[in-house]
């Protein structure tokens, strides 16, 4: 690839990507994704290139994002990666709305809140990107597990991408299954900490304030894979990630994933520095050595997992 077209693509994506955060950040979804393509099979691939193309971003947003002679499994590959972003994305599309509370975090009662009727559907779904279980380090009582959410979603979109339903249908349930399955392993999107100040919970540590590096304790986590916009730079990041456990990668049930996310996240996000309360706190080299080795280790994980439910589910 020439240096004007790499100027291009990377000049696109900060377009495209800049405006919003995303949960384990864009590059993050998108390293994800990296991992998991490399291990598609040939047939799956083809397979995906097809369902990605009825997603209304395709041609109007992603297929501009790749230069022309731009070799068609390298198109594949960053489409690919791009796609685990599209529902993040959507929250700042005016084209989609927020339903139920707190902004949209919090399900609605009724049947629109687990709906699963494809791109028809202009509802942002925000809570379903996450699964609040509680803990509490002082005593606090724990409220229920919020329904539907991240756990429930997974499970509903593999039934359906594994199903006899219409390619427009999967295509919509793909993308979201991308972008869920790497934020499950997000240890700040399967757990909630209950505490005095935060008697409903301290929204996967959004409410933890930090001194240093950043405002608060999701977005530190959010951000460990990198903050980059542009899938240029993701590559490097995601083809050096140590392999996932083979064992560990042939897990199948979402439970244990969430389970997996949810005791890191009690044994060490909210570990010295991060003591009760809601801070601030300002972040050691220690913590964050620590917190890298977690984040790449879920991330390599993640992508073996999705591959693994597209090569064995995907019908």
């Amino acid at each position: 690839m020439s240096k004007l077209r790499q100027l291009l693509i990377v000049t696109l994506c900060l377009v495209l990507f800049s405006s919003t955060s995303q949960a384990w950040f864009s590059f993050g979804h998108m390293a994800v994704a990296y991992v998991a393509y490399q291990k598609l099979t040939a047939a799956k691939k083809a397979r995906v290139a097809v369902l990605l193309k009825k997603n209304p971003y395709y041609a109007t947003k992603w297929k501009k994002l790749i230069p022309a002679g731009t070799p068609a499994d390298q198109q594949n590959l960053m489409i690919f990666m791009i796609a685990a972003t599209w529902p993040d994305e959507i929250k700042s599309d005016k084209a989609y709305t927020n339903d139920g509370a707190d902004n949209g975090d919090e399900p609605p009662a009724g049947p629109t809140a687990s709906q699963n009727k494809g791109y028809t559907d202009h509802l942002r779904h925000k809570y379903w990107h996450f699964v609040d279980s509680p803990f509490t380090q002082d005593g606090t009582a724990l409220p229920a597990v919020p329904k539907p959410n991240g756990e429930t979603e997974i499970t509903v979109f593999r039934k359906a991408l594994a199903s006899t339903k219409t390619d427009a249908l999967k295509s919509y349930d793909l993308v979201w299954l991308m972008h869920l399955v790497g934020d499950v392993h997000q240890p700040l999107h399967s757990s909630t900490r209950t505490g005095a100040s935060d008697l409903k919970g301290d929204a996967g540590g959004n409410n933890v304030k930090l001194s240093s590096p950043n405002s608060e304790l999701h977005a530190f986590w959010d951000g460990l894979p990198g903050d980059s916009s542009n899938p240029a730079e993701v590559i490097p990041y995601a083809s050096a990630l140590a392999p996932a456990d083979p064992a560990l990668a042939n897990v199948k049930t979402v439970a244990t994933w969430t389970s997996e996310s949810f005791e890191i996240a009690k044994a060490d996000v909210y570990m010295d520095p991060i003591s009760i309360g809601d801070g601030p706190f300002t972040i050691t080299p220690g913590y964050k050595a620590k917190a890298q080795q977690i984040a790449d280790q879920r991330v390599a994980l993640a992508g073996e997992r999705l591959a693994n439910i597209i090569n064995n589910e995907l019908k």
